[in-house]
């Protein structure tokens, strides 16, 4: 469902929501990741509260957008979520397990994609040495990134323009839930 109109020259945050939580339930926990609760609201709340903070569009890709795939992976969670928003200026991808993600770093993104002189696509938050999400990619991108498929998402998409790194201080732009065990290390952070 995208939130806001794309008549602007704004990047979409396409939030990844597809995903099965496979790690996460063999981790022993008893819920999908996305579902499971964080401080009393489950996790993607969290992340779609950042992004409605942000002030930015938002695109969710949910299970149903991929239905049509079986064994779809994170590749065509990226192709569905920016087919849908094809008019975009860009794209922000953001996966639906970094609850601890800040808004300030999704306008810090959004701001240094659309200011990237020509030839240079692509964008990613870099906090403490370690590279993180949201990855963003310009609209010269958009063929690319329309014929991901499978589960290596956009790696290749980045090797042929190889992203800015972007300094921030957040580690949310890094901080995943794939375990229940992570999920009780972000309870405490967010403490």
């Amino acid at each position: 469902m995208t939130r806001q109109p794309l008549n602007d020259e704004r990047p979409v945050v396409i939030v990844l929501a597809a995903g099965r939580g496979e790690r996460f339930r063999a981790a022993g926990g008893q819920t999908g990741k996305l579902e499971a609760m964080l401080a009393g609201r489950p996790v993607l709340a969290h992340v779609l509260d950042a992004v409605t903070r942000s002030g930015l569009p938002c695109h969710v890709v949910r299970p149903q957008h991929l239905a049509h795939k079986p064994g779809a992976g994170m590749g065509d969670s990226i192709a569905a979520g920016v087919c849908a928003t094809a008019g975009a200026a860009g794209w922000l991808i953001l996966p639906g397990d970094l609850p601890l993600i800040q808004a300030d770093t999704l306008r810090q993104v959004a701001e240094t994609l659309m200011a990237l002189p020509a030839g240079q696509e692509t964008v990613q938050p870099q906090c403490q040495g370690q590279r993180g999400h949201p990855v963003g990619f310009r609209r010269p991108c958009g063929p690319a990134l329309r014929a991901l498929q499978g589960d290596e998402g956009a790696k290749g998409v980045l090797r042929q323009w190889p992203a800015l790194q972007l300094g921030v201080d957040d580690e949310g732009a890094v901080w995943d839930v794939d375990t229940p065990d992570r999920l009780e290390q972000a309870a405490r952070r967010l403490r």
